[in-house]
């Protein structure tokens, strides 16, 4: 995903206040709110309108159709603050504490990674599998598991039993919580520890890893949205798959006998991932798949039929 540019003020740029309206409508606030986020969002509109939904408890759909509804002052004070805090670059997931994958709501906070839709194909990938073999009880194992968006979808999506790790404490308690909120816990195991060391000598049917692949040199700073994201969740190495070169060796070991691997990375990395990918796993039949986009963003593997 592109990272987002945020507009920084040059000193003495005085940013437009909310603090100087008072009591005021619905429509008067998101109107204000817009105007402050105007030059830090490129989508002002929609992260004013997420955070006045955040702060009075309606949809968006409905501060749209109720422009001339009063704002408490509380609310609006409320508002206020967080319209100060997107437009300092911070994403508006992390503000919100929420972020939807894959058709379902799940909790962030700056612990573990925003999920990006591209993910969503990892996810595809791990049901269709599952299903075709009769929608049976696969074992799957993701890899980085971060806010447990793949693990916890792939397990409300079917009766696959998931295990996730993560070396984050902080991811894995996210990952924990999002489990339980969507009533997934029964058939979650998260472990913490480096990549596959926690779960080491038992064999899965799924491997799914969305592990760190963004090139050092191209990680954001502030106060662009994703630097506010863990590095560790982000940071590669020199070509962006210096984590994927510690994974792929341990990965033969944990498969059981038709796995399927899928390997998320960088467009400009997949030629690279796979050639490291048809080593570590010979006998392999590996293909791209594309994002929404239509760039190569992910790798399937998948044992070459006898």
């Amino acid at each position: 995903m592109a990272p987002r540019r945020i507009h920084t003020p040059r000193e003495g740029d005085v940013a437009p206040s909310l603090r100087a309206i008072g009591s005021s409508t619905v429509g008067d606030a998101l109107r204000r709110g817009i105007s402050v986020l105007s030059e830090s969002s490129e989508e002002a509109r929609t992260d004013a309108l997420i955070l006045l939904a955040h702060v009075i408890g309606r949809s968006r759909e409905w501060i749209v159709a109720h422009g001339e509804a009063s704002v408490s002052k509380a609310d609006f004070s409320l508002f206020i603050d967080l319209c100060e805090r997107r437009r300092g670059g911070e994403p508006v997931a992390y503000i919100t504490g929420s972020a939807w994958f894959y058709g379902r709501e799940f909790f962030v906070n700056g612990s573990v990674l925003i999920p990006r839709p591209e993910s969503e194909h990892l996810v595809e990938e791990a049901v269709a599998f599952i299903r075709e073999g009769g929608n049976g009880t696969l074992k799957v194992l993701d890899v980085g598991t971060g806010s447990g968006a793949i693990a916890c979808s792939v397990a409300a999506e079917t009766n696959a039993l998931v295990d996730a790790t993560d070396l984050s404490p902080g991811a894995i308690a996210v990952a924990r919580e999002n489990a339980r909120l969507l009533e997934v816990a029964a058939r979650c195991r998260f472990f913490g520890g480096n990549f596959v060391d926690p779960v080491l000598g038992r064999r899965y049917d799924i491997v799914v890893a969305n592990l760190p692949y963004v090139p050092t040199d191209d990680l954001a700073v502030a106060p662009d949205s994703t630097s506010f994201e863990p590095r560790v969740a982000l940071d590669g190495g020199a070509d962006g798959l210096e984590v994927y070169r510690q994974l792929l060796p341990k990965l033969p070991a944990l498969l059981n006998e038709k796995p399927m691997v899928l390997l998320e990375a960088a467009p400009p990395t997949i030629a690279k991932l796979r050639e490291l990918a048809q080593a570590a796993l010979p006998g392999f039949a590996i293909s791209v798949g594309h994002d929404y986009a239509g760039l190569a963003r992910y790798l399937k593997a998948q044992r070459n039929k006898t």
